[in-house]
């Protein structure tokens, strides 16, 4: 490669770093590590094949590099969520939000209750505080993942599958066999 090409390698693969948009550092790492590669490579080699030598080379490195990244990210990931006994983060817009169930139907669905607040913690948990007509109060502590519109909440002995819908303060959950409405606390 002669070396007038330096310039325009340098630009390529700048732009092919701005382009890609590498979901992971393991992909971001091979392909800084590829052109910090070629151009190590060229100013040794002064040509192609040192070019593509150093390309080559960079990659692979590049690539070990971030994907030990990765690896260390996935662990804190794993060691918090361990740590607050959540789930995952499949959250969407519902973590971290505060409800009061307005209504239910069929009202009949669940036991007689005065109020029932439910809490979208992040990290996946879903916490239903209710209060019944004489006062005592119960807790529920289940998993919930949102994918798309799909909000799912479950623990050990059952599965809610249902639909959700947000609009302004209130929370609309729906399945085949019940719908809520819920109004946003915070």
């Amino acid at each position: 490669m002669k070396t007038g090409w330096l310039p325009l390698t340098i630009t390529a693969v700048g732009f092919a770093a701005v382009g890609t948009g590498c979901a992971t550092s393991g992909k971001t790492g091979a392909l800084v590590g590829a052109g910090i590669g070629a151009l190590a490579g060229q100013a040794i080699g002064q040509d192609t094949e040192g070019t593509l030598i150093g390309a080559a080379v960079g990659t692979g490195i590049g690539y070990i590099i971030g994907n030990e990244k990765d690896k260390e990210h996935a662990k804190e990931l794993s060691e918090e969520a361990r740590s607050h006994q959540y789930t995952h983060t499949e959250v969407g817009p519902l973590g971290g939000t505060r409800w009061q169930l307005v209504s239910l139907a069929p009202r009949d669905r669940v036991p007689p209750y005065a109020s029932k607040i439910i809490e979208f913690r992040p990290y996946g948990r879903v916490i239903t505080t209710t209060t019944s007509s004489d006062g005592t109060v119960g807790i529920a502590d289940e998993r919930y993942r949102v994918v798309g519109t799909a909000l799912i909440v479950n623990k050990p002995g059952y599965l809610i599958n249902a639909t959700y819908g947000l609009s302004g303060n209130e929370l609309i959950i729906s399945a085949d066999d019940f719908r809520a409405v819920l109004r946003r606390l915070r």
